[in-house]
Formats: C-alpha cells, structure tokens, sequence
C-alpha cells in the first residue's frame, strides 16, 4: 500500500528533481504539492511545482502558499538557481493555474483526511508554522516530517552558521521544531563531497536518455555553475532529492540519533542557525534558561548524520530512468 505524502516545496531546480522521484515512486502517493517563496518568489515557484507535475504526468493538486517569512521580507536563492528557479531554461507549464484553495489549508485538510499522513519539507517552513498554530491537531495525525534543513554542528550554505532554509523564515523553523511533529533533519552537509552528482553521474543519467533525465540536469546547469562558486567543488548538489531519498528508503539514512535542537533568531550573526545538543549539556544549569523551553517540550529531533551515497544515487537513476 502507498504512503500518503504531502510536499511543502519553493521549487527550484532541485526541489523539482525531488518531486519527479515522488510522483515517480511506487512507495508513496502524493496526495498535494504545497508552496512557499524561498529560492523565488512564490508565484514562480508554484509554476515550476507545476512544471514538475506536468512532465511526470501526474495529476496532483498544486497549492500556493505563503509568499514572505512569517516576521520578515523575503531573501531568494535566485543567484544560486537562476532568475527563474530552473536554470533559466524557459521551462513552463500548460497549465499555469494552482488549486484556488491556500497552500496552509491544504496541508490541515490532507492530514485530517489522512491519518499517518508523511510530510516532507523542501523550503524554508512558513506554510507549515502556519498550519500548526491554525489546526494543532494535525500534529497528532502526521507520522514522518522530513526536513530539508539546517547545518547541524557544521557550516552553512547561505551565512557561516545557517543553511538557507532555516536563515530564510528561522520563526517559523524554530516553531515546527518546538512542535512536538517527528522531525527527521536532513542538513545540507548531506549533499557534499562524494554525494555531489560528479561528470560520471551525470553522463549515467543523461545516457538514460529520458526527458526526465534531460530536465534534471539541464534546470540544475546554473546550480551546478553556483556551487562551484561556492564551494569549489565540482558537480552537481541535490539536497532536497537527497531527502527525498530518505523519506521514500529510511535505510539510507545510515546513522542518526536523537537530540534537542535550537533555531536562532535573534542574533544577525548567527541567525538560522541549527544549534544540537550533541553532548545533551543542556541539562547544565548554565544552559538551563537558553534552552528551558526546547527541553520543557521534551521533543528531539532525529539528525541524519551519514548518507549510503551509492544507494542514493541508484535510486536518483531509477527515478529519472524507465523504472
């Protein structure tokens, strides 16, 4: 039997990579796509949510979400990911019109009607902050939220301290991860290093010569051009398939542990950032006013610390293949 699924996503290149291996998988059923601005602005986003749909397919209701952070005025990706979120490719869908219903009253209508409902997260966490304080019940009614998010105990992508879903909207992070939901954090540093799509990788998918394969490398072609910027490492970064991956096969996920985990918000310099209670020295009465209300929750969340890389990209062809 298939898993309901619901995606909350700012689609750009690499979250529509994601969505083709849901829509694709055999595992899960997605039962909406929700978006939210981030790496652009949310009108593009939903198109380019809807592109993904299109070229698989699929026929999943798509709804527009929040269009800033919940306190603040929204920062995009668009110099990672390109003016248009794809590569700047001209991709476009038939159909350009959303579902006329909001992105947060989706999400509580799809985990009301589906008990054990799985959530995964690709952009920063308006939409669903705002679904929790509308309807707390859906708390009690979602099984999995996978995160896309943070940088725990390691650097950032978009400052020093924080990765840029997190940096973008961290309210509304540090909200879902007080929220008592069971949070799997699938941090940036996933997708680095060996896991990069490197020139063999991505001359194995484009010889499965599918449009699916085309698109995923051709709508990743300014990221791929970004990330070397950023980190001078060759090829092409999926974190949010990288997630994917471990929402649709948990056993990728190859060491995890539990931990209470805080969201910065106040501080400019350190702003989105993740901060684990790896050594639990929270119970520390110098830690105890800092972190009284993350350890009041009793709520941790589960950091996903090591990837299986091959098994990761194996099911990335799959997806982009015949199947």
């Amino acid at each position: 039997m298939q898993r309901p699924l619901l995606i909350d996503t700012d689609t750009a290149s690499d979250d529509a990579v994601a969505l083709i291996m849901a829509l694709r998988s055999p595992l899960v059923k997605v039962v909406a796509v929700t978006v939210v601005a981030g790496n652009v602005p949310v009108e593009q986003a939903t198109r380019n949510a809807l592109v993904a749909v299109e070229l698989c397919g699929a026929r999943v209701p798509v709804y527009a979400g929040a269009a800033k952070p919940l306190n603040r005025e929204l920062e995009p990706a668009t110099w990672f990911h390109g003016m248009d979120g794809l590569g700047d490719c001209g991709y476009a869908p038939s159909h350009p019109e959303p579902e006329p219903t909001d992105a947060v009253d989706a999400i509580i209508a799809a985990a009301l009607e589906h008990p054990g409902l799985e959530i995964i997260t690709l952009g920063p966490l308006t939409n669903l902050a705002q679904a929790i304080a509308r309807e707390p019940r859906i708390i009690a009614n979602i099984s999995r939220c996978v995160v896309m998010g943070g940088a725990p105990c390691c650097e950032g992508n978009v400052t020093p301290a924080a990765e840029f879903n997190i940096w973008v909207d961290p309210e509304a992070a540090r909200a879902v991860l007080l929220s008592g939901l069971p949070i799997e954090l699938v941090g940036w540093q996933l997708s680095r290093y060996e896991a990069v799509l490197n020139a063999d990788d991505i001359a194995q998918i484009l010889a499965l010569n599918t449009p699916l394969a085309q698109f995923a490398i051709r709508c990743n072609g300014r990221a791929r051009e970004a990330y070397l910027e950023q980190t001078g490492e060759h090829g092409i970064s999926l974190p949010d398939p990288i997630a994917m991956a471990i929402l649709l096969e948990p056993q990728l996920a190859l060491q995890t542990s539990d931990h209470f985990v805080e969201v910065e918000t106040a501080s400019p310099l350190t702003r989105g950032m993740t901060v684990v209670d790896k050594l639990n020295v929270t119970a520390d009465e110098r830690n105890a006013a800092a972190w009284s209300n993350t350890r009041q929750s009793s709520h941790k969340t589960t950091i996903i610390w090591e990837l299986d890389i091959p098994g990761w990209k194996r099911l990335l062809l799959r997806s982009l293949g015949g199947l």
